[in-house]
């Protein structure tokens, strides 16, 4: 038996096609607040990433 791995090629058409599956599950209002956590989380983790780094420098 052998395993098929596909590459995972995303273009512009499988884009639009998730950006509209999103806003059609979640709905337009719904959709900034998605992304206003999703930052705030980035944000976050970048900070803890940093203060990371900095602490193993001291060392």
């Amino acid at each position: 038996m052998s395993l098929y791995v596909l590459p995972l090629f995303i273009g512009w058409p499988q884009i639009v096609l998730i950006a509209l599956a999103v806003l059609l599950l979640f709905g337009g209002k719904k959709i900034p607040e998605l992304m206003r956590g999703l930052g705030s989380g980035i944000k976050e983790f970048k900070d803890a990433s940093k203060e990371e780094g900095e602490a193993s420098e001291k060392e």
